[in-house]
């Protein structure tokens, strides 16, 4: 495997440069910028065992790819990324964070990027919109994400919500105060942090937690995690939601919210979500690579690439802070990739 991230402080340092990254909601990497992206301790420690996952040749790439989409998948496609770059100085890989459905819309079915990472599967328009434009592509599962609903941790009055509590705070006519989801809740107005229509994280909690309730417009919305964070960090009345990696890399300023859907409260982990008890909030994460993409060398080695990091742990869970594919899955999605590459190749 590519990436072994054994040094406590080099995890420390890769979280700092995934949290800032997500901020910013692009990133550019290439050879003369591995160690900007490792802010310059990363990148000979990565480089050295990042070969181990490359294809005889892999020495001879050159080329740039294109990637845009899910703010969710944003950081675990912005490690791997990174990683890849050490090994590969003339792979230029430029990544934004405009939300799923952006990405699909704009950018994707449009012809315009290799790439368009997902929270949630694309949907029925899109595939439209892709077939409409002769955009031809595969699904490839990249780990498992637990949403998580955040407040302030100076909210020592909350620990957890219910699901029906949580829709009456993020329904279209959604309540006003904090004590109107539970009468022992202080007298507050609720101040809201979420996720831009444009989302996947927007769409999956909608069908998760809001149903046919629709969502509601009376709150700040971004395709900017780290806003989101921001924002609640700065309000004690305040409450948001996104990806499971934001709250990993952002622990000590905010709470996360134990969620009860029935058989107590759950609080989401990597290990609450890989065991399906944090209900119902835990998710796949997907990136869809174009199958026109991958009939040139170097993208189809950054495919590779992508899904065999899918099961390293140090970077997937420890770095990131998703859960980790199986095996089995890895094996599989890499046979979904070999035939689509052989498809675009042949």
């Amino acid at each position: 495997m590519a990436s072994s991230h054994d040094a406590d402080t080099e995890g420390i340092t890769r979280r700092k440069s995934l949290t800032a990254l997500a901020g910013a909601g692009a990133l550019a990497l290439a050879g003369c910028t591995e160690t900007e992206g490792s802010d310059g301790s990363d990148g000979g420690s990565d480089g050295s065992d990042g070969s181990d996952g490359s294809s005889d040749g892999s020495d001879s790439l050159s080329g740039s790819i294109n990637i845009a989409g899910s703010s969710t998948v944003f950081p675990l496609m912005s490690a791997v990324a990174e990683d890849f770059s050490a090994d590969h100085a003339d792979v230029s890989i430029d990544i934004s964070s405009t939300g799923s459905g952006g990405g699909f819309a704009n950018f994707f079915c449009v012809g315009e990027t290799d790439f368009n990472n997902a929270s949630r599967p694309i949907k029925e328009e899109e595939q439209q919109l892709c077939s409409d434009n002769g955009v031809e592509y595969v699904e490839l599962i990249a780990a498992t994400d637990a949403l998580t609903v955040v407040v302030n941790p100076d909210a020592d009055w909350i620990d957890s919500l219910t699901v029906e509590e949580l829709a009456t705070i993020w329904e279209e006519d959604a309540v006003e105060t904090w004590d109107q989801v539970r009468d022992e809740f202080p007298n507050e107005e609720i101040e809201r942090f979420g996720a831009a229509d444009t989302s996947g994280t927007y769409d999956y909690f909608i069908e998760s937690v809001l149903e046919d309730r629709g969502h509601t417009d009376d709150y700040q919305a971004t395709e900017q995690d780290n806003q989101i964070a921001t924002g609640v960090a700065g309000s004690e009345y305040a409450i948001g939601y996104f990806g499971f990696a934001y709250y990993f890399q952002n622990p000590d300023q905010l709470k996360a919210l134990g969620i009860d859907d029935g058989n107590g409260p759950v609080e989401p982990s990597l290990e609450t979500a890989s065991s399906g008890e944090y209900t119902p909030l835990s998710r796949p994460l997907f990136t869809y690579p174009s199958i026109e993409s991958l009939g040139e060398e170097h993208v189809a080695e950054f495919a590779r690439y992508f899904v065999e990091q899918t099961t390293n742990e140090d970077l997937v869970a420890g770095d990131v802070g998703y859960v980790p594919a199986t095996e089995e899955t890895q094996e599989e999605q890499m046979g979904i990739l070999e035939d689509a590459i052989e498809q675009a190749q042949g």
